[in-house]
């Protein structure tokens, strides 16, 4: 074992041992947590909240467009679009359940949180990141179908299949991360109420409980496994796939033509599992809490921010279903 690796683990002893001292100090149920959030002062603090905020606006307004573009655009109501669609009706949610209340504590100052309400909005954080995976999923399996089986896409993925695989996205993340969430409100939380982080994360609630939490790690562990790892190697499978069949393609207009169907995906895959495995899959003792922090910024701020831009700017047919959307808005308003 490396000395790196033994000061790791050393510090992590440590923190254990002050923490069952402060949970034997502190016998009273916990009713609510202290997000820290980001310690920052004075004019950087200014900065991180305009820079969080515009932001979330992006975000919002850019995902909604392109919802609203999907629903009204006959020409994208095709399997691909319906779930860039369901991506993106996600991405609003994934984004309003954490960035208004890091907002709010960075205005008032008021980092409090109900234990109802922390462990609410984990179970929608774990729930929306779940379907997320999930969804990307199906989106590589759908530019599968598409470019390596072309002549039977359309009977493969019908309006009766793109249904039942997205709902069984959804479902999948609302019904598996329950699980966790009922694991994790059973744990003893009698000691320290300070979370390091900007919302209610499961491995910093699990720092902070009184309980052996040993069963809860290898259980968040496999779950996590199972809805990143296995996901993401179905996502490289069927891209060496695709990959394979567009090297096949004859003409250099073909290939490039195919590539551009799925290069948006791809960008938004690498970011989102990229530093998904690297926060929970990897053991949260490789890195510090300020690097967690960082990364956890990454794909629940960022990311879902990326999608319509990529999208928009990478895909063509949603470029230019956004300018019409765009125009007929702008008419309207003339008119009124």
């Amino acid at each position: 074992m490396s000395m790196k690796k033994e000061r790791i683990l050393l510090k992590r002893m440590k923190g254990k041992v002050h923490l069952v001292k402060k949970c034997k100090e502190n016998q009273t149920e916990i009713t609510e947590f202290i997000l820290v959030g980001f310690s920052s002062t004075g004019k950087l603090q200014i900065v991180l909240f305009w820079v969080f905020l515009a932001t979330y606006l992006v975000t919002i307004i850019g995902n909604l467009l392109i919802v609203i573009t999907v629903l009204t655009d006959r020409s994208l109501r095709t399997p691909m679009y319906f779930f860039l669609g369901n991506l993106s009706f996600l991405e609003i949610w994934y984004a309003t359940n954490l960035v208004p209340r890091l907002l709010f504590g960075m205005v008032t100052k008021d980092n409090v949180v109900s234990f109802a309400g922390c462990m609410m909005q984990f179970y929608l954080f774990g729930a929306l990141a779940v379907a997320e995976c999930l969804l990307l999923t199906v989106m590589s399996y759908d530019r599968y179908l598409a470019i390596c089986k072309p002549l039977h896409y359309m009977t493969l993925m019908d309006g009766k299949v793109c249904t039942q695989l997205s709902a069984g996205s959804w479902a999948s993340g609302f019904i598996g991360t329950s699980i966790t969430v009922c694991l994790l409100s059973n744990l003893n939380f009698s000691g320290p109420n300070e979370i390091d982080h900007f919302f209610c994360d499961i491995t910093s609630l699990i720092k902070v409980s009184c309980s052996d939490t040993y069963l809860v790690e290898i259980m968040v562990f496999s779950f996590s496994s199972a809805v990143s790892l296995i996901p993401f190697l179905l996502i490289l499978t069927s891209y060496i796939c695709i990959l394979r069949a567009i090297l096949r393609i004859p003409s250099d207009t073909g290939r490039q033509k195919a590539f551009s169907t799925c290069s948006s995906h791809l960008i938004i895959v690498s970011t989102f599992y990229g530093t998904l495995i690297a926060m929970y899959v990897v053991p949260s003792a490789a890195h510090p809490l300020v690097l967690n922090k960082v990364i956890s910024l990454l794909y629940t701020v960022v990311t879902p921010m990326l999608n319509p831009i990529v999208y928009s700017l990478k895909n063509k047919e949603v470029h230019e279903a956004l300018k019409k959307l765009l125009s007929a808005v702008l008419v309207a308003t003339r008119r009124l």
